[in-house]
């Protein structure tokens, strides 16, 4: 009898975490297909309204209402952006947590990326609050983009330095 019920309740652990799981998956999949789509108001409605998106350039460091106006016109043109999930990892506390991350990486127009980020759920389901996306180099090309970049890298860091 104690291993039954030790059974059970091991099942329902697995299907608490398992559901949340499921649907920020789910969220993940509409968002990168609202962008592919150009719909602005499904993309910017998965986003919590204090949404981070960092992106590929060093300078692109995002707050919601930024990064709406710097993709209002993609999105207007019918043709924001191209990612589709090619892996992804998704970690979630315990079942009382509002909080979850993840990891992926993505097929786009740019090769293959990474994109990572974390999820709050709020009162009208999982949303994402922080998104990093990068462009995934591969070890033996790392000195050669690392000599292609070098001049925007310095003149950047010496900027940023004298703040």
């Amino acid at each position: 009898m104690q291993r039954h019920l030790f059974f059970l309740l091991l099942l329902s652990n697995l299907a608490c975490f398992a559901q949340p799981k499921s649907d920020i998956n789910t969220v993940l999949e509409k968002w990168h297909a609202a962008a592919a789509e150009a719909n602005f108001e499904t993309y910017f409605g998965l986003m919590t309204q204090d949404a981070i998106f960092i992106g590929t350039d060093p300078t692109e460091n995002w707050n919601y209402a930024d990064f709406k106006a710097f993709a209002k016109p993609y999105f207007d043109k019918g043709k924001a952006w191209s990612f589709s999930n090619l892996e992804r990892n998704i970690f979630v506390g315990d079942d009382t947590s509002t909080l979850a991350w993840f990891d992926e990486l993505l097929d786009t127009q740019m090769g293959i990326c990474r994109g990572s980020g974390v999820l709050e759920k709020t009162e009208d389901g999982w949303k994402i609050k922080h998104y990093v996306l990068s462009i995934a180099i591969p070890n033996e090309n790392v000195k050669e983009i690392t000599a292609l970049k070098k001049k925007f890298d310095t003149d950047l860091m010496q900027k940023l330095k004298k703040h």
